[in-house]
């Protein structure tokens, strides 16, 4: 029961930070990032399809993203799906290629996305600590077990609860030093 309770916390836990760089990879840092493109949808033959399964999407400098599609008629397509996804960034096109230039962020624009980068990680610390609250209320009220063990486990869920509320910190300052630096 014990040994059951902290491998389902451990992946519970995982999850979370898995969700939670998924999350982070998506805020803009004045670079250009191929996450920010990650759940664009564009109407290929009225069906929405991922962005990457219509075009190849490339990194082609520190600030500029090119986007080449399969056929050049999806271009109008793109460009409209781009602009409805509303990430900040303009698209512009030449007939074969669709340009997507990441313009240097603002003071206030890093402020406010280290602020959105906070409100994310106490999201999911949140998250962390209702998974530790199910899982403590689990073994509290498990019967059988002795009283020490059950002390014991408690204190480890406690302890790798700790763990990973540090490791969503790092991630924290990294990312918020990542849209901080000009």
């Amino acid at each position: 029961m014990i040994e059951e309770t902290l491998n389902g916390l451990e992946e519970a836990f995982s999850k979370v930070i898995v969700n939670y760089e998924k999350d982070l990879s998506k805020v803009r840092t004045g670079r250009a990032n191929l996450a920010l493109l990650d759940g664009i949808k564009v109407e290929y033959y009225g069906v929405p399809t991922p962005l990457n399964q219509v075009a190849a999407v490339a990194v082609a400098d520190p600030r500029l993203i090119t986007i080449r599609p399969w056929e050049k008629k999806l271009i109008p397509a793109i460009e409209k799906a781009i602009g409805v996804a509303d990430i900040g960034l303009n698209p512009s096109s030449d007939g074969d290629l669709v340009r997507l230039p990441i313009p240097p962020l603002t003071t206030e624009r890093r402020k406010d996305l280290a602020k959105q980068v906070r409100r994310m990680a106490e999201d999911s610390k949140v998250a962390l600590r209702n998974v530790r609250r199910e899982n403590r209320s689990r073994l509290e009220k498990a019967e059988g077990l002795p009283e020490d063990d059950q002390k014991k486990a408690l204190e480890k869920i406690d302890k790798v609860t700790e763990t990973y509320v540090r490791q969503i910190d790092e991630l924290t300052t990294t990312k918020e030093s990542e849209i901080m630096d000009f």
